[in-house]
């Protein structure tokens, strides 16, 4: 099914690139399966797809998805705390002597990298840093759709202590035939909703 999202804006760069970065007012995207079939002025793609197209209308600007480079530190050492540990342990992620603390398993690690990787969906990440060396982790990010990269954290000294090289994200600029992967922002900055291989993976309540 064609879905044309309608929006304030359309960024066709990440904010970090040289070009194309500028958001364009006034443009959609139409998404065909899980590739960009067009990108361009709404009026002009409601004209050439409107009558076979769904239209989703979101009031922010549509972008490339974020990549998060240190994936691996947020869901490999760090727990994401279930709802109904809130009593004991709270609701923020646990790293350091507090996660050393928790009897982990496999079990308990792949539901909290569920929990994480929800947490950046909703941020409107796309692309993450990988590698992941626990099974049930490279399992859940699998599953997730989002897609991994290789890589080290940007941010994070590496075991032998030295700077960690930074992890390369694939080029996510918006184009016809690209992956159908991509976010919508609010103005203030706030993520609407996230998109991966043309599904609508989270939407703001």
């Amino acid at each position: 099914m064609l879905t044309l999202h309608r929006v304030r804006a359309v960024r066709l760069a990440p904010a970090e690139a040289p070009e194309g970065a500028e958001p364009l007012p006034g443009y959609a995207v139409v998404v065909d399966g899980d590739r960009l079939a067009a990108v361009g002025p709404y009026e002009e793609l409601l004209a050439a797809y409107g009558d076979r197209a769904r239209i989703r209308e979101w009031d922010g600007t549509l972008t490339p998805g974020r990549h998060e480079p240190d994936g691996a530190a947020l869901l490999e050492a760090t727990y994401h705390p279930d709802p109904r540990e809130a009593a004991e342990l709270g609701t923020e992620p646990l790293t350091g002597a507090a996660l050393a603390a928790l009897p982990m398993t496999e079990v308990r690690w792949g539901a909290s990298a569920r929990r994480g990787l929800q947490r950046l969906l909703a941020l409107g990440t796309t692309t993450l840093a990988g590698p992941f060396t626990r099974p049930a982790v490279r399992t859940a990010v699998q599953r997730s759709g989002i897609r991994q990269t290789p890589g080290t954290s940007r941010s994070s000294p590496d075991r032998a202590g030295g700077a960690a090289e930074a992890a390369e994200a694939p080029s996510r600029s918006l184009a016809p035939g690209a992956p159908a992967d991509f976010a919508v922002f609010a103005p203030d900055g706030s993520c609407l909703a996230t998109v991966l291989a043309g599904r609508l993976v989270h939407r703001r309540r």
